[in-house]
């Protein structure tokens, strides 16, 4: 720890430093003036401050201010030595940030005591900052941890229920990535993406509800078997609605609103535009696009810029136009994701011809 003594004169300047090596180990600067001694402090954390009072051009209360003006100087201990006994003048020094005073003469048993038992006070303020550190980081640490357990549980539950959908669960995966560029292209912090990209794979989680048959039936499906499909919307609110997370209600609004529709014709409330959850309107985009890029028992996959026109042709329509705005920024890396885990066969133009309201039934939107 280094201490600063300032005073205009060499011979206290001299005395003070003597007194106080008698029964520290610190590291001590002296300065005559207080200019130089601000400019040093500039570039040097001091563990406590011994200042004169009255000193030409900048008087000791002006060098605590100025002192106190720096963030590392704010909490150090700092002593007024002076002869002058008015109360205005303490008082002043204390509103400057003033911890203690000296009398000038000094008396050394007096300075031991005040300067040892400062330099205690200030290393256990350091001890204790130093404590805080370390409790924020494992903090940090244990927070980071439980987030990771978190989507893992998360994503084990979600790709297990796509396997009953007949895939291999990367679908989720995918979803998620995509929904968290978009959530990026629309500008959102760090924090939201986060809880979108983790929330995401749960979108289909109600369809544990729905039955085999119905998720892999390799024809058309009739109405019964449609409003049948469409229950896994209520299903999966009912499993997340018990929560009480910022997650769970993250999952929640993507699971009660990827189908809805920015027109409005969507399901299960048929709601339109902003009435729609944002987090739902992204991973609409997200899980649309991925479902014409995938092959399914009942539709083969779409090329990926053959998905992309498809996207944003529905802009206004069945999307939220700000949100393909935003799909089409990242289009690059977007495109990149896709074709990196799309499958290694693809289907021509001529393939696996449905428009976008098809789909509902089939690929797009991953109805099933």
């Amino acid at each position: 720890m280094r201490l600063l003594i300032i005073d205009d004169s060499k011979s206290i300047l001299l005395a003070l430093r003597l007194a106080i090596s008698e029964f520290t180990q610190c590291e001590v600067e002296t300065f005559i003036n207080p200019k130089e001694a601000l400019e040093r402090s500039q570039t040097v954390d001091f563990g406590l401050v011994i200042v004169d009072y009255m000193m030409p051009e900048i008087d000791g209360i002006e060098v605590i201010r100025r002192l106190r003006s720096q963030p590392q100087h704010q909490t150090v201990p700092i002593v007024m030595i002076t002869s002058r006994t008015e109360r205005s003048i303490r008082l002043e020094a204390l509103e400057a940030g003033a911890t203690d005073f000296l009398n000038k003469p000094f008396d050394t048993h007096e300075l031991r005591a005040r300067v040892s038992n400062l330099l205690a006070l200030h290393q256990a303020q350091l001890e204790l900052a130093d404590r805080a550190k370390l409790l924020e980081i494992a903090r940090e640490v244990a927070a980071r941890q439980a987030e990771i357990r978190e989507k893992e549980t998360i994503w084990c539950l979600a790709q297990a229920m796509e396997s009953r959908d007949g895939n291999t669960g990367d679908h989720v995966e995918r979803v998620a990535n995509v929904a968290e560029l978009i959530a990026d292209g629309l500008g959102m912090d760090k924090h939201t993406r986060r809880n979108i990209y983790i929330a995401a794979p749960l979108h289909d989680i109600g369809k544990i509800g729905i039955s085999d048959a119905v998720l892999n039936k390799p024809g058309k499906l009739d109405a019964d078997e449609m409003a049948e499909i469409r229950r896994h919307v209520p299903i999966g609110v009912s499993i997340m609605r018990k929560s009480s997370t910022e997650l769970a209600r993250v999952a929640t609004a993507i699971i009660g609103g990827h189908h809805e529709k920015w027109d409005g014709s969507g399901y299960p409330l048929g709601i339109s535009g902003d009435a729609i959850p944002l987090e739902a309107r992204i991973v609409a985009v997200a899980d649309v696009f991925d479902a014409l890029c995938s092959e399914r028992s009942y539709k083969a996959a779409w090329p990926p810029q053959r998905a992309y026109e498809e996207i944003i042709a529905c802009s206004g329509s069945h999307f939220d136009p700000a949100c393909v705005a935003a799909f089409k920024s990242k289009w690059p890396e977007i495109r990149a994701l896709v074709e990196s885990s799309q499958r290694a066969s693809t289907v021509s133009e001529e393939d696996g011809q449905c428009d976008i309201d098809q789909s509902e039934n089939r690929a797009a939107g991953n109805s099933r």
